[in-house]
């Protein structure tokens, strides 16, 4: 049985709740870090929906499906290849992605979240599927000219608003072989299956835990199929995956 929850903003605080039919249940912290019932409820239409964790942040994978490291002209890598994106770059559904008026060319990226549970270590692939709390969907949003340049990760893919995640997260659900769709206008421009990928979501997890400490909270952002393309102001690209919902986000030049 899956559940989904949700951080969201109402009446001027942040809080965590459980989703149930059209009603937030409000909920006295995480749900990861044992966040109970208040009793409170509140209807889903009224909330603003947040990104589904303060994360610190988002660890991200490049070229996880062969046919995206095809048409990036890259091999499949022997080992998952990491670079992070600061908690300054998240940016929740129905929030705009500002487009850097130093790229031309800035690209969506959708994309399986995962959302980690408890903090974790050097754990093996059993302990790192157990700390996989639940799945959300991410959009990678990269100025693929800058990364294209600078051959490095961080510049291209940590503007503010360039890791959208949500709507909410998924407990629940397997990773293993769930539909992921990217649409930019209604058109779909990405399309596979996580079953796709070279590295499992466990094999990530235990793999990133070797390097680094993973906290209560932290998403890591799988890898995406090929069809990546680019986004101009004035687009709306939605993320959906099987089984956990569709992230939506308009595009606008920034500042």
């Amino acid at each position: 049985m899956t559940t989904r929850y949700c951080r969201f903003q109402h009446e001027g605080g942040a809080h965590h709740g459980r989703i149930e039919g059209e009603e937030v249940v409000v909920l006295s912290g995480a749900p990861w870090a044992g966040g109970a019932d208040t009793g409170r409820r509140v209807a889903l239409s009224a909330v603003q929906l947040l990104v589904p964790s303060e994360a610190s942040k988002v660890v991200c994978i490049g070229q996880n499906y062969r046919k995206h490291a095809e048409e990036m002209g890259k091999p499949v890598p022997a080992e998952p290849l990491l670079f992070i994106k600061p908690s300054t770059a998240l940016n929740a559904h129905r929030s705009p992605i500002q487009l850097p008026r130093v790229s031309e060319e800035v690209h969506y990226e959708a994309e399986l979240g995962l959302v980690i549970g408890e903090r974790l270590k050097n754990a093996d692939e059993a302990t790192a599927a157990r700390a996989i709390w639940g799945l959300t969907c991410i959009n990678d949003v990269t100025a693929r000219d800058i990364q294209r340049r600078e051959i490095q990760h961080t510049r291209a893919k940590s503007y503010d608003t360039f890791a959208c995640a949500g709507p909410w997260s998924v407990t629940g659900l397997s990773p293993a072989d769930l539909r992921i769709v990217c649409r930019v206008n209604g058109q779909v421009r990405q399309d596979s299956r996580t079953s796709d990928m070279v590295f499992s979501p466990a094999r990530l997890v235990s793999f990133i835990s070797h390097i680094m400490t993973l906290l209560p909270g932290d998403l890591v952002s799988t890898g995406t199929p090929s069809g990546v393309g680019r986004l101009v102001a004035g687009d709306v690209v939605e993320v959906e995956l099987e089984g956990i919902g569709t992230l939506a986000n308009p595009v606008e030049m920034g500042p």
